[in-house]
C-alpha cells in the first residue's frame, strides 16, 4: 500500500468517527411518570425522582393529640391490611417513617383536604383531623398495590362537602356487619355521610317495636365506628308519610279519610298528639345518634291518594293561615314544626323534595336541606334561589332490591356529576352540597344483602369519584373499574360470603329439636338446608314488602327453589361453639318453641337455638 493510499484510509476512518459523533442517536422511549392509582383519583400529582418504601422499620410520627388519633387509626388499619404492627411515636422523623401532621394554618386545604408528599419518608398534612385522615386513606390505597410509593406530591381537596350513601333499613333489617362493612368502605373512598332510615327499639313507645328494629347498643356500636372513620351517620324517621312501621299499632294517630277509613302509613298532621309522638321519637334517637342533622323524610305523603279525601287537613290549614291556605300548607306547617324542634336540639333538618309541589303559600323554613330525587314542579334552581342547601339524591342513583339498579357505566360515560339533577342540569355547583346513592328495599326478598353488595361497590366508587374530583378520570369505564380493583376493599372489611359450615349432609341438634339436612352453599354466600321433606324456609304470616317479618312464623320444609331467597340461611358461629341459623332475608334467628317447632324470632325476643352439627 502506498503512502498516499494509507493517508486516504486514515482520513476515511477519521471521517467515519466524526460522522458517528455528529449523527443523532436513535430516540429511546422514556415512560412518563404515572400518577399513582387511587379512588377518588388524584388530580394534581407532581412526580419527583425516587420513591418511598414502607418496611419493617417504619414508624408513624405524630406530635399532637389529633394527629396521634389519626395515626392510631392508621396503625390499626395497617395491621388489618396485613402490613404488620407499626408504632406511633413523637419526635423527629427518619427515612422510612410516615409523618402525620395537622396544621390549622393550611387553610387552602379546607376542612377535608390534605397534602401527601412521598420521598425518603412520607408525610400527610391536613388543616384538620378529617383532612389528615383522608390523606391516610390515600396512603392505604397506595400500599394496597405494593410497599413502594413513587416519589411525588399531591394536594387533594374535595369539590363537594357532602358525599354519601343512603340506606333504608326501615322495614327490612340489614345486618350490623353489613352496615359496618359499608362504613369502612365509605371512609376508604372518602365518603363522609351515611343516611340511615331505620327503627331503634323504643323504650318510650314499646307498641312501636315491630321487627326489624335495632337495639340502642347496636346503634352505639355503629355510631362509634362512624366517628372513628369520619362518617357522619344521619338518622331518619320518615314522616308524615311512610309511618306504618311506627303507628301500625297506634290507630289514634293515623290519618282518617272522609269515609272513616284509617291510613296506617299516614300520620294525622292535624293532631297535637301526633306531633308530640313524633318528636318524642326524635328525642329518644338523640340519645344514641350524636349527628347534628335530622332527616324527617317528608316524601310521598299523599302517594296513591290526595288531600281532598281528608277535609280536616284543609280546615287545619285555614285555621292557622287564613282562608287562602291550602292543604299543602298544613304539610309544610308540620315540616316547619319539626324543623324548629330539631333546631332546638342543635340539629339541621333534611327532607326529600317531592312534597314541595309549589301548592303551598307557607314557605319551608330557611336552612332546611332539600334532597332532590324526583322531577316535580319546583325545580332545583328554584330551591337554591329560595336559600335551601340542595343535595343530589337522583333516582338515577338508586339501587332497589329486586328492582331498578343505577346504571353506573352509563353515568360514568356521561361524565355525570352532582349538577345533573332529575329534570334539570345546573351550570354551577353553587348551593349544591353534594350527592349520594340510595338503597331501597321495595321488594325485600328480591335480593339478599350479599347480592346487593355486589351491585353496590361499583356505584359507591363512582359516587366517591364524582363528589370528590373529576367525574371521569379514565377514558373508559373499564379503566375506572380496573382502578377500583387495584385499590381493593377497605382494611377490616369482612367477607360476608364466607360460609362457616362445609357442604354435605349434617345432623343439626339443639335442646328440644334435631333435623338432618344436606347443606349446599349458594352463589351469594349463604346455604340451603335440604331435608327429606324439602328445603327449610320461612313461610306464612303477614308480609311487609313481600317479606314475612312476623316473629313466630314457622320454619318448615318447602319445595326446593334455587331462586327463593327465603330458603337461604346464614350459619353464624355462636359463643362457646355451635351455630345460630339466621334467615338471609328476614334476619331473624331460628328458635325452638315449647312444643318443639322451629320458628323465627328477633334474637332479643327469644333465645336463639344453638345448633351442634355432626
Amino acid at each position: 500500500m502506498t503512502e498516499c493510499t494509507r493517508r486516504r484510509v486514515r482520513w476515511a476512518g477519521i471521517l467515519a468517527a466524526l460522522t458517528l459523533l455528529v449523527t443523532p442517536a436513535p430516540a429511546v422511549a422514556r415512560e412518563e411518570p404515572r400518577t399513582p392509582v387511587t379512588v377518588p383519583a388524584l388530580a394534581d400529582w407532581s412526580p419527583e425522582p425516587g420513591g418511598y418504601t414502607y418496611g419493617p422499620e417504619t414508624r408513624l410520627v405524630a406530635a399532637t393529640g389529633a394527629a396521634r388519633r389519626v395515626a392510631g387509626t392508621l396503625a390499626a388499619d395497617l395491621r388489618a391490611a396485613g402490613h404488620g404492627t407499626v408504632p406511633v411515636v413523637g419526635g423527629g422523623a427518619r427515612a422510612g417513617d410516615i409523618v402525620i401532621d395537622i396544621r390549622p394554618g393550611r387553610t387552602s386545604l379546607g376542612p377535608e383536604g390534605y397534602e401527601l408528599h412521598a420521598g425518603r419518608r412520607l408525610s400527610v398534612t391536613g388543616a384538620t383531623e378529617a383532612g389528615a385522615f383522608y390523606g391516610t386513606r390515600t396512603l392505604l390505597q397506595l400500599l394496597a398495590q405494593g410497599d413502594r410509593v413513587p416519589a411525588g406530591r399531591t394536594v387533594d381537596v374535595p369539590r363537594y362537602r357532602e358525599r354519601g350513601v343512603g340506606v333504608c333499613a326501615c322495614y327490612i333489617h340489614v345486618s350490623l356487619p353489613w352496615l359496618e362493612n359499608l362504613v369502612r368502605e365509605m371512609a376508604y373512598h372518602k365518603l363522609n355521610q351515611l343516611l340511615l332510615e331505620l327503627k331503634v327499639k323504643s323504650d318510650a313507645h314499646p307498641e312501636a317495636n315491630t321487627w326489624g328494629y335495632y337495639t340502642k347498643d347496636e346503634i352505639r356500636r355503629l355510631v362509634a365506628l362512624g366517628e372513628k372513620y369520619h362518617v357522619e351517620i344521619v338518622p331518619e324517621i320518615n314522616s308524615p308519610g311512610h309511618m306504618d312501621p311506627w303507628i301500625e299499632n297506634r290507630p289514634d294517630l293515623q290519618l282518617t279519610d272522609a269515609d272513616g277509613t284509617r291510613q296506617p302509613s299516614r300520620l294525622d298532621i292535624t293532631r297535637p298528639e301526633a306531633f308530640a309522638y313524633y318528636t318524642s321519637l326524635m328525642d329518644e334517637y338523640a340519645r344514641v345518634f350524636p349527628a347534628r342533622q335530622w332527616h324527617m323524610g317528608a316524601d310521598e305523603y299523599m302517594l296513591g291518594s290526595d288531600f281532598a279525601k281528608y277535609p280536616q287537613v284543609l280546615r287545619y290549614a285555614r285555621e292557622r293561615y287564613g282562608p287562602d291556605a291550602t292543604p299543602q300548607d298544613a304539610f309544610v306547617d308540620f315540616v316547619n314544626r319539626v324543623h324548629a324542634h330539631a333546631a332546638a336540639q342543635g340539629r339541621r333538618l333534611r327532607i326529600w323534595n317531592d312534597g314541595l309541589t309549589g301548592a303551598n303559600t307557607v314557605p319551608v323554613a330557611a336552612g332546611t336541606t332539600v334532597e332532590h330525587w324526583l322531577d316535580v314542579a319546583v325545580e332545583p334552581s328554584r330551591l337554591i334561589a329560595q336559600g335551601h342547601p340542595l343535595m343530589n339524591a337522583a333516582y338515577a342513583l338508586y339501587l332497589v332490591r329486586g328492582g331498578f339498579h343505577t346504571d353506573t357505566e352509563a353515568l360514568y360515560d356521561q361524565s355525570w356529576d352532582p349538577r345533573s339533577f332529575e329534570g334539570e342540569k345546573l351550570s354551577s355547583a353553587d348551593g349544591i352540597t353534594g350527592a349520594k346513592i340510595s338503597l331501597w328495599p321495595d321488594n325485600g326478598r328480591g335480593e339478599t344483602e350479599n347480592e346487593v353488595a355486589v351491585a353496590l361497590w361499583p356505584a359507591l366508587r363512582h359516587i366517591a369519584q364524582a363528589t370528590w374530583g373529576e367525574p371521569r378520570p379514565d377514558a373508559t369505564y373499564a379503566g375506572f373499574t380496573a382502578r377500583g380493583a387495584a385499590v381493593g376493599h377497605a382494611p377490616g372489611w369482612r367477607d360476608l360470603t364466607r360460609v362457616q359450615v362445609a357442604d354435605g349432609t349434617h345432623t343439626f341438634r339443639t335442646s328440644g329439636a334435631s333435623f338432618t339436612a344436606a347443606v349446599r352453599r349458594t352463589p351469594d354466600g349463604y346455604v340451603t338446608l335440604r331435608t327429606a321433606d324439602g328445603c327449610l324456609e320461612v313461610r306464612g304470616g303477614r308480609l311487609t314488602l313481600n317479606v314475612p317479618l312476623q316473629p313466630g312464623v314457622e320454619v318448615t320444609p318447602g319445595v326446593c327453589d334455587p331462586a327463593d331467597t327465603l330458603q337461604r340461611w346464614q350459619p353464624v358461629p355462636a359463643p362457646g361453639g355451635g351455630h345460630r341459623l339466621v334467615n338471609a332475608i328476614t334476619r331473624m334467628t331460628v328458635s325452638v318453641t315449647d312444643d318443639g317447632r322451629l320458628a323465627q324470632y328477633p334474637p332479643d325476643q327469644r333465645t336463639p337455638a344453638v345448633w351442634h352439627l355432626t
